[in-house]
């Protein structure tokens, strides 16, 4: 926190925060370094003019407009990457390139070493004094008597020692040591088919049935079946059947067309020849879903909350951006017969949560607006950047909530219509991937950048 006001109060200018004050102007003359940040002389009163570090009123309205537009993820207030102990050296012997001495605080210094003194003392939550000062915080709310405090911080010691107590055996009361977690996913669903026993759930009213066109329904039906694992043997056989008949340029639209009534009609001839040969649970999905679709506006999975882009304009967090890496048909033209499968990561909007139902079970499918690879950018410092008006893959809007990463967007004031695509941790699951430990999970979105630009010499920046 210090080193954050110390570092916008400069870059902003604001009087009583900055350290670019007169005193440090002054010091720099006397020290003979930094000329074009000495004293304006020009006059008859020295004035000291705006530093090249700070911004100017304009831009000050809109690095403020910007802060004000960032919605986060719900639940998170930033998303800090970890930094080791030579990163910091070396960020901070570029801001003295930029900033005069005054800005090097003590607070400043102690950064250098606060990774090195976490490597030696370990994780700083069990050494520090917060728990303690905000335990003598909630004692000193206690007191209703002030001529006798120590009597009423022991009356209600008691009363809190007492309900603890009470609440390690209290069974149908919810309490501190049974009530769910924020966001409760209600845990892996007891469904035969994998497709159907993500570990999610909608919440929130369901909207009123909708009815989406035939066309809609199809390509929904096919992403269930073709995500299933159980019917991987029917996917292979029926395949091999199309590249019998069909070009290999066309074999993926073929299958994708004639697949689920290939399928039915498969599964229906099997019932007749063995009953008990087909599962209950194939049978309906052979079937297909309902017409009518509920349509949620909120969903949950694994400890993240999702939600579909119109609730996203109405509140201060943002949940519905998605990142999904895939393996997809790749051509190299327009002419190219021989396409490849290879990974391709998709950047995305929820657009709407369909609830599909397959009679026995229902399963929930996000329709997302994925941005086009005309949208998608790196920029000089490594970021990935969208433009969520170049939408395309207008054919396979749909995915399950598994298989998608969250993301959010922030608009970038550098350049108009395009936004940097960020992540975060997962706060709900500690999972351990390659070197992260400790629950310090970060989820990926490449090309991501953690570092600063070189900076050579003083000169370039000024």
């Amino acid at each position: 926190k210090n080193v954050f006001d110390t570092l916008v109060g400069t870059i902003l200018d604001i009087e009583g925060k900055t350290k670019d004050t007169i005193k440090a102007r002054l010091d720099l003359e006397r020290m003979g370094i930094r000329r074009g940040l000495w004293m304006n002389r020009d006059s008859d009163k020295a004035r000291r003019d705006l530093a090249f570090f700070s911004m100017k009123p304009n831009d000050k309205k809109e690095f403020l407009k910007f802060v004000s537009s960032v919605k986060f993820p719900d639940g998170y207030a930033s998303n800090i990457a970890r930094c080791l102990r030579h990163d910091i050296v070396q960020v901070l012997c570029k801001f003295e390139m930029i900033f005069p001495p005054a800005f090097f605080t003590s607070m400043m210094h102690v950064m250098v070493h606060l990774p090195e003194e976490a490597l030696l003392a370990g994780p700083v939550n069990y050494r520090w004094m917060y728990p303690i000062e905000r335990l003598l915080g909630e004692l000193k709310k206690s007191v209703r008597n002030r001529a006798k405090p120590e009597g009423s911080i022991i009356e209600a010691w008691v009363q809190y020692e007492s309900l603890t107590f009470c609440g390690m055996y209290l069974k149908d009361v919810e309490t501190a040591f049974n009530r769910p977690q924020r966001n409760n996913d209600g845990g892996m669903r007891k469904e035969k088919l994998s497709v159907f026993a993500q570990s999610a759930r909608p919440f929130g009213d369901p909207g009123r049935g909708e009815s989406f066109s035939r066309n809609d329904m199809e390509v929904a039906h096919w992403f269930v079946l073709n995500n299933c694992d159980e019917i991987m043997a029917y996917l292979d056989e029926h395949e091999e059947m199309m590249k019998r008949e069909h070009p290999s340029h066309l074999i993926a639209q073929k299958q994708r067309e004639l697949f689920p009534q290939w399928f039915l009609e498969s599964v229906q001839s099997e019932l007749e020849e063995d009953n008990n040969g087909v599962s209950e649970n194939l049978r309906w999905l052979a079937a297909g879903p309902n017409m009518a679709v509920p349509l949620y506006r909120n969903y949950l999975i694994k400890g993240i909350k999702f939600n579909i882009k119109a609730q996203d304009d109405v509140r201060t967090t943002q949940n519905s951006g998605v990142y999904l890496l895939a393996q997809t048909m790749q051509v190299a033209s327009a002419k190219d017969k021989n396409p490849i499968l290879s990974n391709m990561g998709f950047y995305g909007v929820i657009q709407e949560i369909w609830d599909l139902d397959y009679q026995k079970f229902t399963i929930q499918v996000f329709r997302c607006d994925w941005i086009d690879s005309s949208g998608l950018v790196v920029d000089e410092l490594g970021f990935t950047l969208v433009d969520l008006s170049k939408i395309g893959h207008r054919n396979d809007q749909f995915v399950l909530a598994s298989q998608v990463k969250q993301i959010f967007f922030v608009d970038d004031p550098m350049h108009r219509g395009w936004s940097v695509v960020l992540s975060m941790p997962n706060r709900e699951y500690n999972d351990v991937i390659g070197d992260e430990v400790l629950g310090d999970v970060i989820i990926e979105c490449e090309p991501f950048t953690r570092g600063m630009p070189n900076v050579d010499t003083f000169d370039e920046l000024v």
